[in-house]
């Protein structure tokens, strides 16, 4: 039974950075719009001079460093460089109000809070309500306008995520863990049904995950992973480590936009990439096929429904959402409404299914050889703006 317990921290999963750097240096580690791309050397580099400014700044072992940012490059690095530092890593849920986000960096007495230029005002909102607020740290966002955009009060931020780059050593010696029990991660529930929960993981069990997620999917060396999963979710399922073991590509994604996320696959040859179930309903729903998607069969079978087609609708919290367009039949006695409809598909289908809209048209476009003509009907879809829907 002695053997059981834990043990110097031989293995940690950060270590695969390190070994990524020297077996993959020179193969692609980072894609980001159009001009961001970084070699698995560079980005080993990259998060040790970070890691090297959080100890300047005066982060010590076992201090929590929150983040709150969407899946660009910056966000991959922290998954490194965090806890290189010998800090505990905290990701928030981009999608909480400043409320709860507060109850959270109360709760894991965050020292240090590293702030997407797009999340600035959430940031700044949530720390009005902290006693020992963090420090801010801005990340600047280079590929999507960001050099452009409000910062609520830069004041507030100490520093720019750039600057810690570009400061310190990239020959920094990463602090390691004392022990393989060690956390290495915090990680909070969002409170959709009580209080929000805090789950600690420990440098083993996220070695463990990392590579049980490569053998149970039989990921091959090299691979190119598409980030369609948000990395504040369960840390993108312990796949920012598991990637680096294999020397893969992360296509890094700010936003989940169907015609952005084929694109992607098309031009860099995506061979992975990971979501809820919604999220692959929606590339059903965008993607022009001839086959109903399973939305579209379910409509079918209202007796009142003559043609039905989905496509995906702009959504301000899950980024897009089913939207149905529906010609009925002629001579209806009565016609049923958008809520009939709607709850019609609820009762046949997984919930992340359901269409949250439903227009009703006397007649579905079509091309020339009678297909529905879906690019339109998101083109309508796109103009009705966005849903603003429960997030629970």
């Amino acid at each position: 039974m002695e053997e059981l317990k834990p043990s110097a921290a031989n293995s940690p999963p950060l270590g695969f950075l390190e070994r990524a750097a020297t077996v993959y240096g020179d193969c692609t580690s980072i894609i980001y719009g159009n001009s961001t791309v970084y070699t698995w050397r560079e980005t080993n580099l990259r998060c040790l001079r970070v890691a090297s400014s959080l100890s300047s700044i005066g982060i010590k072992r076992s201090d929590v460093v929150s983040v709150l940012s969407a899946n660009t490059p910056a966000m991959y690095e922290l998954q490194f460089a965090v806890p290189m530092s010998g800090a505990i890593l905290n990701n928030i849920n981009t999608r909480l109000d400043a409320t709860t986000v507060s109850v959270l960096l109360r709760h894991c007495e965050s020292k240090l809070l590293f702030v997407d230029v797009f999340y600035s005002d959430l940031a700044v909102e949530a720390i009005k309500k902290l006693y020992k607020p963090p420090i801010l740290v801005l990340i600047e966002e280079d590929e999507e306008g960001g050099d452009g955009a409000d910062v609520a009060d830069r004041s507030k931020f100490c520093y720019s995520y750039s600057v810690l780059v570009e400061r310190r050593d990239p020959g920094f010696n990463w602090i390691r863990p004392e022990s393989e029990w060690d956390p290495i991660v915090v990680n909070y529930t969002s409170g959709t049904t009580s209080s929000p929960k805090g789950v600690v993981h420990c440098h083993r069990g996220i070695f463990v995950m990392s590579l049980d997620s490569l053998i149970d999917w039989a990921v091959p060396m090299n691979p190119v992973y598409l980030w369609t999963l948000p990395i504040f979710h369960a840390n993108g399922w312990c796949y920012p480590w598991a990637i680096a073991a294999v020397g893969g590509t992360n296509v890094c994604l700010r936003k989940f936009q169907a015609p952005l996320i084929h694109h992607l696959i098309r031009d860099h040859g995506v061979t992975h990439m990971c979501g809820a179930p919604v999220v692959l309903n929606m590339l059903t729903a965008t993607h022009e096929e001839p086959l109903k998607s399973p939305v579209e069969a379910v409509l079918y079978t209202h007796p009142a429904v003559n043609e039905a087609a989905v496509v995906a609708r702009p959504d301000e919290h899950w980024g897009e959402t089913p939207c149905a367009f529906v010609s009925l039949k002629p001579g209806l006695t009565r016609k049923p409404t958008e809520k009939e409809l709607i709850e019609y598909c609820r009762e046949k289908m997984p919930r992340y299914m359901v269409p949250k809209t439903v227009v009703f048209l006397d007649e579905l476009p079509k091309t020339s050889t009678g297909k529905i003509h879906k690019f339109v009907l998101k083109e309508m879809a796109n103009k009705m703006g966005s849903t603003r829907l429960s997030r629970l």
